[in-house]
């Protein structure tokens, strides 16, 4: 299967719930938030003995190029492309796709987001090779579905219906058909989501072969099927890339394929899952006090707790009398924010001078 496999990694993201730390020319994916290397790295590191560098393809945009460029220095350079403009996911994956088809047009490829948190690389490449499997055997599409630890609103859920046996892997029972894709849920229907037991939050990751995923293309997005053919053409990808991307149509890939498809498999994955979309769930990987202040080093405080610290530069930070709040500081910049107002912090961007946007 290995011979096969080809990756997409989705680096363009904003993050923009990260800052100060997070810049547009830094977003989230180029953080080292809960260990020394970036998100970044840590979703290159997981694919080491599964897809070799050469048949991965980062793809990020002009904004961020420069700083992926610098940070994977010994990536090859050619497999790392910028987006003229942004465009959403089923822009960037019908990108992917013409790149990889372009090198073996009966490969089976993955698509990665590069912001996610996974510690358990053996069990990440356990699930992502049987979804790969499946994706052989059947030509369908395959989603990788977490199962929910709670009854998150913030996320979209895929809910499963029969099982599906592969013949090279006959008593695995992970994978399931897709009834349907559920768009982010009110806390109400989560929670009857997580009773019914059925229902995996869709995290962003599939799998399918070239050929599966250009008939997808033909078939609800025209469009975009066209602009795949003629990156595909000799000696076009650049000029096309320059001149088409720009004016594609705004779209994520759930809504502009995988939502219309109806042949859609969903793999359980066997391995712990945190998309860390807030300074909260970064929080959860720092030490802890026994006043549940939470910082990435070592803080002293009096008569505070539940506060979470992150400073970048070794400066020491002290806090009295101050209770939820979250303080980020930077070398140019300092955030205080309370933590309940923490989804906020995106709408402050706009209002910062366009230097610590």
């Amino acid at each position: 299967m290995s011979d096969l496999m080809y990756a997409l990694i989705l680096a363009g993201g904003s993050g923009e719930r990260f800052w100060p730390l997070s810049r547009r020319t830094r977003p989230k994916q180029l953080l080292s938030l809960v260990s020394k290397k970036t998100l970044l790295e840590e979703t290159l590191a997981r694919l080491d003995g599964l897809i070799p560098a050469e048949r991965i393809l980062i793809l990020t945009n002009t904004e961020q190029e420069s700083a992926v460029r610098k940070l994977l220095e010994n990536f090859p350079k050619e497999n790392i492309v910028a987006e003229p403009a942004k465009r959403d996911t089923a822009a960037a994956i019908a990108l992917g796709t013409s790149w990889v088809a372009v090198r073996d047009h009966a490969a089976i490829m993955l698509v990665l987001p590069a912001d996610h948190v996974i510690t358990n690389r053996a069990a990440f490449q356990q699930t992502v090779a049987l979804a790969a499997d499946a994706a052989e055997e059947t030509s369908e599409l395959v989603t990788i579905g977490i199962k929910p630890t709670w009854a998150c609103p913030g996320f979209g859920y895929v809910e499963q219906g029969k099982p599906v046996r592969l013949r090279k892997h006959p008593d695995n029972d992970a994978i399931h058909r897709v009834v349907r894709f559920r768009e982010k849920p009110n806390p109400d229907l989560a929670e009857s989501f997580l009773r019914r037991g059925n229902f995996r939050w869709n995290a962003g990751m599939f799998a399918w072969s070239v050929p599966t995923m250009l008939r997808e293309f033909n078939r609800h997005a025209p469009e975009l099927a066209d602009f795949i053919s003629q990156l595909r053409m000799p000696g076009n990808f650049q000029t096309v890339l320059r001149e088409r991307f720009s004016k594609l149509p705004r779209i994520s890939f759930d809504y502009a394929i995988m939502e219309k498809a109806d042949r859609v498999l969903v793999v359980e994955a066997t391995f712990d899952w945190d998309d860390i979309g807030t300074w909260h769930a970064v929080a959860n990987y720092f030490e802890k006090d026994k006043r549940g202040n939470a910082a990435n080093r070592v803080i002293t405080t009096i008569d505070s707790s539940n506060n979470i610290v992150f400073e970048e530069n070794g400066t020491t930070i002290a806090l009295v009398g101050v209770h939820d709040l979250i303080v980020v500081r930077t070398p140019d910049a300092l955030l205080v924010c309370h933590r309940h107002e923490a989804e906020r912090i995106k709408d402050l961007i706009g209002k910062l001078p366009p230097e610590l946007q």
